[in-house]
């Protein structure tokens, strides 16, 4: 039955307004905010001569919308008719006391319903006149809701995520994402796909994420400026958006179990700039840092001056046989550490934050140094002997320690690992004068262990200098995390693997991927 139209008329509103309407509509997957299909239809009949040029102009600026947002196929267009010859009847009008618009101009939306039931046209009349309302606060929350990313941006993005879209619900899952990832490798590397999908699987529960909503996430981490006030999030800061001000909750809506049991840390990346590490120190501030502080200088005295570190020339015998033993005891605080939360969280029955597994692959790296060197030489009988010794007597006290205090205890290692870091830099350095033919200077051209080249990736031609960087580098980064560990909360995050920030930063790499691609569009048709 033809008897199905019911009408509203609504003022004309700029040209401004009318585009944003259509074109947030059109973004989010409907048309207007009605669950039915609209009509928007142009009256002449109802309008002066000078309103026929601005009806002209609101087809006009619906068409360019249209074609804007990429949605000018015959599906998009079947859904939207302009015309400037009918004439109809208003239901509902707007006045002039209660209205921001010029009551002298009218656009009219009608709603079809293939009904002829009485109460459903009446029901079609007051949902047209609460759509009139709705409009506003529309194009309002549309105006506020994306700070960083452009209409054409925002088109694009959109385009690009159904494009991958494969069961076409509206949702981006974790498969749809490696997919979408690997559209851009030029910016993300295979084996960053391949953790950014699972990580994104695990971290949502299997879950998609609404497109709308991963727009929006985009649109945040594009906006971020970092937490210090200005600037880009830096590689090691420690900022997710959730934990920003910004949301309660992280904006994909995914959360952080994955850290419990996803932790992939390799030591074969290390760039150039990791390796020249920066001698730092943090100051004590507290008692606590201070006795720390105090305890670390007076073991090193003791052991510098049983060892004859200081007296006459650093050798070969004396560099192994300083690593190796110190080895044999750094690789204990990560365990023990790993030890007390794994018991900690079984008792609480809670979670860890993945901190333990952290420390767990602290230990293991230290383990590693250790495996390295013993390649290099065979400690005797009595050097075994003391090595027993030693990891007795600093284990049981390390391990009451933790028990009692463990913000201590972390202070503790931080201030070990940074005279870790001036003893390898010392040696490297002694390697570095060291004259031709000499055995230090031969290290730099001996080839490394081939446990060690396996490890740190040092390729075919590593050498023990390479071996020494590395290590340096490795002990910086534990010197860094346990300084950053000391007095924080049990239920922190694993500084090294946040599902957030990994999230965030794959965000932010797609997003200015798109930026930099639609620029040389712009570019090439300019």
């Amino acid at each position: 039955q033809a008897n199905h139209i019911s009408s509203t008329h609504i003022t004309k509103r700029s040209q401004y307004d009318i585009t944003m309407i259509i074109g947030t509509t059109l973004r989010q997957g409907r048309f207007l905010v009605s669950k039915r299909p609209a009509i928007l239809i142009g009256s002449v009949n109802s309008i002066s001569s000078s309103g026929s040029s601005a009806t002209e102009s609101f087809s006009t600026a619906l068409l360019r919308c249209i074609q804007q947002q990429g949605r000018s196929s015959s599906a998009a267009m079947s859904n939207v008719l302009v015309t400037n010859n009918l004439t109809t009847n208003a239901s509902y009008r707007r006045t002039a006391a209660s209205s921001r618009y010029q009551p002298s101009i009218t656009q009219t939306i009608h709603h079809s319903y293939h009904t002829s039931t009485p109460a459903l046209q009446s029901e079609a009349a007051n949902a047209a006149a609460h759509e009139v309302d709705s409009l506003d606060a529309e194009t309002t929350r549309t105006r506020t809701l994306y700070q960083a990313l452009s209409p054409s941006i925002r088109s694009a993005i959109i385009t690009d995520l159904r494009s991958v879209d494969a069961d076409n619900n509206g949702k981006i899952d974790a498969e749809e994402l490696r997919v979408l990832l690997g559209k851009h490798n030029d910016a993300f590397t295979e084996s960053e796909i391949l953790e950014l999908s699972e990580l994104f699987y695990t971290s949502l529960g299997a879950c998609g994420v609404d497109i709308n909503r991963f727009v929006e996430a985009l649109d945040a981490a594009a906006s971020d400026r970092g937490t210090s006030g200005g600037g880009e999030t830096s590689e090691g800061e420690i900022s997710p958006l959730a934990v920003k001000g910004k949301f309660k909750t992280h904006p994909l809506g995914i959360g952080t179990c994955a850290s419990e049991y996803m932790y992939t840390k390799t030591h074969g990346g290390y760039s150039e700039d990791d390796l020249n590490i920066e001698l730092t120190h943090v100051s004590p501030v507290s008692f606590s840092d201070k006795t720390a502080l105090f305890a670390v200088r007076c073991v090193r005295l003791v052991f510098d001056t049983a060892t004859l570190w200081n007296v006459g020339s650093v050798t070969k015998d004396k560099i192994l046989n300083r690593a190796i033993f110190l080895e044999t005891i750094a690789a204990i605080p990560g365990m023990v550490a790993a030890i007390i939360r794994h018991f900690r969280s079984l008792r609480n029955m809670a979670r860890d934050g993945g901190m333990l597994n952290m420390f767990l692959e602290e230990a293991n790296n230290e383990r590693m140094h250790l495996l390295t060197f013993i390649r290099m030489k065979e400690p005797g009988y009595l050097f075994r002997a003391a090595v027993i010794g030693a990891q007795f007597g600093f284990g049981s006290f390390f391990l009451t320690a933790y028990m009692i205090n463990p913000t201590w205890c972390h202070r503790f290692i931080g201030y070990i690992e940074e005279e870790a870091c001036h003893t390898y830099t010392k040696i490297l350095d002694e390697m570095d004068k060291a004259p031709a033919g000499s055995e230090l200077a031969q290290w730099k051209i001996d080839g490394a262990p081939k446990i060690a080249k396996g490890y740190w990736h040092l390729g075919e031609h590593g050498t023990i200098y390479d071996v020494m960087r590395a290590i340096r580098a490795d002990e910086a980064e534990h010197r860094d995390v346990n300084h950053a560990v000391s007095g924080v909360p049990d239920d922190t995050i694993n500084p090294l693997y946040d599902p957030r920030v990994k999230l965030d930063r794959m965000l932010k790499t797609y997003v200015n991927d798109i930026m930099e691609k639609e620029a040389s569009k712009q570019v090439g048709v300019v």
